[in-house]
């Protein structure tokens, strides 16, 4: 099948939802595409336990409030059914099941590729985070084959695994959360690093109701790329870590969590420690982040890690062509649900202010032609 349309927007998360709802205020019609079946299964697909870090109150996208008590940290599946909520309230072109496996140029627009389906577009806004192909270290596949391995992106609860001890590789905000439910029932390893920890409980009544608000603050308006404080972290945000935020290192001691160095490699099967230390375990959750999964654009916009080229979600060379939803785009806030928001209106408004380009009928024409 193939479409004429004036927007794509790939990508139908709480990012590409903002932008359908901006450039509907615009008049300007689009479809969004999701590889998903249903909207919301990005969380819905996530860990059974995953609560969110900010309370109901910043849980809401432009023009519908989230529907539950401000203070309250809302469960994954809440979300997941607001957004699906979200998309039926504003009757947003979301078509599930659509992933997108090549976007290249046609003439003046853009050609994309999901399957049997082409479409070709004036404008294309990419709403999708750096984070798309879980990330595993090459040793893993040396593992013995009895050891259960999982990256975070597919653990849902610890039903999945074997008796036994488990590692969980990785020290960040993932493996934290995974490590306090799994020491329940498992012997819990966790390996590496934790890069620092915000230095007060998310759930006391004083931060549900200023902390949090202080730090979104700072994070919305004070660390963006038009600060000079805001530079200067931004490079170390985008290779880090996040600090914990509802986990805290005590708590994973308190706990009975062991704390390990790095994993290096693996010896007989079975996991090293930098120390030289070789782990039983089997059980292994790799919470090691992800990689952009940005190779099938086809585009000449990607540098050798693979993140697109671009300036406040605009890609200067390729007019037509933005992007929304990545971490750090404009501010800290940019990939959360709490400021996406403010990046797809300024790309919703870029993209109404371009005028259709008179050769785009016949570019289409051409692409169909030859497709």
């Amino acid at each position: 099948m193939r479409s004429s349309v004036d927007t794509v927007v790939i990508g139908g998360g709480q990012a590409g939802l903002a932008v359908g709802y901006y450039l509907a205020k615009e008049g300007r019609s689009c479809v969004i595409l999701d590889a998903n079946g249903r909207v919301g299964d990005a969380w819905r697909n996530r860990w059974d336990s995953l609560l969110l870090f900010t309370p109901a109150r910043f849980n809401g996208l432009p023009g519908m409030r989230f529907p539950a008590a401000r203070d309250k940290f809302i469960t994954k599946d809440e979300m997941a059914d607001y957004l699906e909520a979200y998309a039926e309230r504003f009757q947003l072109p979301v078509r599930g099941g659509m992933k997108v496996e090549r976007l290249s140029r046609n003439g003046s627009g853009f050609l994309i590729s999901a399957g049997e389906n082409r479409f070709h577009a004036e404008n294309v806004v990419v709403a999708m985070g750096n984070c798309q192909a879980p990330r595993v270290p090459p040793f893993a596949m040396d593992l013995d084959p009895e050891i259960v391995q999982l990256h975070s992106k597919d653990y849902r609860n610890p039903s999945q695994l074997r008796d036994g001890a488990t590692l969980i590789v990785g020290a960040g905000n993932s493996g934290a959360d995974i490590a306090m439910e799994i020491v329940k029932t498992h012997p819990t390893m966790m390996a590496g690093k934790e890069s620092g920890h915000i230095p007060f409980r998310i759930e006391t009544f004083i931060a549900r109701h200023l902390l949090v608000s202080i730090v979104r603050f700072l994070g919305h308006h004070l660390l963006t790329v038009r600060t000079p404080i805001g530079r200067k972290v931004r490079p170390m945000l985008l290779s880090k870590g996040t600090p914990l935020v509802r986990v805290k290192p005590k708590d994973l001691i308190a706990a009975g969590v062991e704390r390990v160095g790095r994993v290096v490699g693996v010896r007989d099967g079975l996991p090293v420690l930098e120390d030289g230390r070789t782990v039983e375990v089997t059980n292994v959750i790799w919470c090691t982040g992800f990689l952009p999964g940005f190779s099938w654009i086809d585009l000449p916009i990607l540098g050798d890690r693979q993140e697109p080229a671009h300036s406040r979600g605009l890609v200067p060379d390729l007019p037509g062509l933005y992007f929304v939803g990545l971490h750090f785009l404009y501010s800290a806030t940019s990939e959360t649900i709490t400021g996406v928001w403010r990046d797809a209106k300024r790309i919703a408004k870029h993209v109404a202010s371009r005028e259709p380009s008179e050769k785009m009928s016949e570019d289409v024409l051409a692409g169909t032609q030859s497709a």
